[in-house]
Protein backbone atom coordinates (compact mmCIF):
# COMPACT_ATOMS: atom_id res chain seq x y z
CA UNK A 1 0.00 0.00 0.00
CA UNK A 2 1.35 3.39 -1.13
CA UNK A 3 2.09 6.05 1.81
CA UNK A 4 0.06 8.54 1.58
CA UNK A 5 0.75 12.23 0.61
CA UNK A 6 0.75 15.18 3.25
CA UNK A 7 -0.96 18.20 2.62
CA UNK A 8 2.00 20.72 2.97
CA UNK A 9 1.98 24.15 2.25
CA UNK A 10 3.70 25.91 -0.48
CA UNK A 11 7.11 26.41 -0.77
CA UNK A 12 8.49 29.92 1.06
CA UNK A 13 10.37 32.70 -0.19
CA UNK A 14 12.96 34.09 1.61
CA UNK A 15 11.94 35.28 4.96
CA UNK A 16 8.25 35.51 4.07
CA UNK A 17 5.75 33.90 6.47
CA UNK A 18 3.33 31.44 5.06
CA UNK A 19 0.69 32.31 8.22
CA UNK A 20 0.61 35.82 10.16
CA UNK A 21 -0.75 33.86 13.17
CA UNK A 22 0.82 30.41 14.72
CA UNK A 23 -2.91 28.71 15.16
CA UNK A 24 -3.82 29.59 11.04
CA UNK A 25 -1.09 26.59 10.53
CA UNK A 26 -3.75 24.52 12.00
CA UNK A 27 -6.14 24.49 9.33
CA UNK A 28 -3.40 23.01 6.97
CA UNK A 29 -2.58 20.47 10.22
CA UNK A 30 -6.37 19.58 10.84
CA UNK A 31 -6.42 18.63 6.79
CA UNK A 32 -3.89 16.72 6.95
CA UNK A 33 -5.63 14.64 9.46
CA UNK A 34 -8.49 14.48 7.34
CA UNK A 35 -7.01 13.35 4.76
CA UNK A 36 -4.59 10.62 6.99
CA UNK A 37 -8.46 9.14 7.88
CA UNK A 38 -9.61 9.30 4.22
CA UNK A 39 -12.41 11.88 4.36
CA UNK A 40 -10.70 12.95 0.90
CA UNK A 41 -7.66 12.36 -1.06
CA UNK A 42 -4.23 15.02 -1.25
CA UNK A 43 -5.80 15.28 -4.63
CA UNK A 44 -8.62 16.60 -4.04
CA UNK A 45 -7.55 19.11 -1.53
CA UNK A 46 -4.94 20.32 -3.97
CA UNK A 47 -7.75 20.92 -6.59
CA UNK A 48 -9.89 22.70 -3.65
CA UNK A 49 -7.31 24.86 -2.26
CA UNK A 50 -6.13 26.12 -6.21
CA UNK A 51 -9.63 26.71 -6.94
CA UNK A 52 -10.04 28.96 -3.78
CA UNK A 53 -6.66 30.36 -4.57
CA UNK A 54 -7.49 31.02 -7.82
CA UNK A 55 -11.21 32.63 -7.58
CA UNK A 56 -8.99 35.19 -4.89
CA UNK A 57 -6.65 36.34 -7.36
CA UNK A 58 -9.49 36.76 -9.60
CA UNK A 59 -11.32 38.60 -7.23
CA UNK A 60 -8.02 40.20 -6.79
CA UNK A 61 -6.65 39.67 -3.35
CA UNK A 62 -3.36 40.12 -2.69
CA UNK A 63 -0.81 37.38 -2.11
CA UNK A 64 -0.95 37.65 1.23
CA UNK A 65 -0.35 35.27 4.35
CA UNK A 66 -4.19 36.58 5.13
CA UNK A 67 -5.20 35.39 2.14
CA UNK A 68 -3.65 32.08 1.92
CA UNK A 69 -5.37 31.54 5.11
CA UNK A 70 -8.94 32.36 4.26
CA UNK A 71 -8.40 30.11 1.09
CA UNK A 72 -7.34 27.06 3.23
CA UNK A 73 -10.06 27.53 5.17
CA UNK A 74 -12.54 27.85 2.36
CA UNK A 75 -11.10 24.52 0.85
CA UNK A 76 -11.36 22.68 4.75
CA UNK A 77 -14.99 24.51 5.14
CA UNK A 78 -15.88 22.76 0.93
CA UNK A 79 -14.48 19.91 1.63
CA UNK A 80 -16.29 19.31 5.14
CA UNK A 81 -19.27 20.29 3.43
CA UNK A 82 -19.08 17.54 0.58
CA UNK A 83 -17.44 14.68 2.87
CA UNK A 84 -19.08 15.15 5.64
CA UNK A 85 -22.64 17.52 5.99
CA UNK A 86 -23.37 16.77 9.11
CA UNK A 87 -20.08 18.26 10.30
CA UNK A 88 -20.08 21.25 8.06
CA UNK A 89 -24.71 21.39 9.13
CA UNK A 90 -23.04 21.97 12.80
CA UNK A 91 -20.10 24.43 12.03
CA UNK A 92 -22.23 27.70 12.25
CA UNK A 93 -23.87 27.15 15.64
CA UNK A 94 -20.63 25.99 16.87
CA UNK A 95 -18.91 29.36 15.79
CA UNK A 96 -21.17 30.98 16.98
CA UNK A 97 -21.04 29.90 20.41
CA UNK A 98 -17.10 30.16 20.21
CA UNK A 99 -18.00 33.87 19.50
CA UNK A 100 -20.19 34.41 22.47
CA UNK A 101 -17.61 32.35 24.30
CA UNK A 102 -14.64 34.42 23.62
CA UNK A 103 -17.18 37.77 23.68
CA UNK A 104 -17.78 36.62 27.36
CA UNK A 105 -14.40 35.48 28.58
CA UNK A 106 -12.57 38.40 30.68
CA UNK A 107 -8.81 39.44 29.16
CA UNK A 108 -5.95 37.24 29.54
CA UNK A 109 -8.57 34.15 30.61
CA UNK A 110 -8.71 31.03 28.79
CA UNK A 111 -12.17 31.19 26.59
CA UNK A 112 -13.93 27.81 27.47
CA UNK A 113 -17.23 26.97 25.54
CA UNK A 114 -19.24 27.09 28.60
CA UNK A 115 -18.69 30.66 28.95
CA UNK A 116 -20.97 31.24 25.41
CA UNK A 117 -23.88 31.06 27.82
CA UNK A 118 -26.16 28.39 28.91
CA UNK A 119 -27.95 26.94 25.89
CA UNK A 120 -24.30 25.94 24.88
CA UNK A 121 -23.21 24.22 27.65
CA UNK A 122 -24.21 20.85 26.93
CA UNK A 123 -21.78 21.52 23.60
CA UNK A 124 -18.57 21.94 26.10
CA UNK A 125 -16.50 18.96 25.54
CA UNK A 126 -15.53 17.17 28.79
CA UNK A 127 -11.68 18.55 30.30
Amino acid sequence: MREPEPVIAPPRTGDALLFEQPWQADVLAIADVLRDRGLFTAAEWASTLGGALREAADHGAPDTPETYYGCALAALEALLSRHAPEIADAMPGRVSAWRRAYLNTPHGRPVVLAAAGPEDRGTRAAP
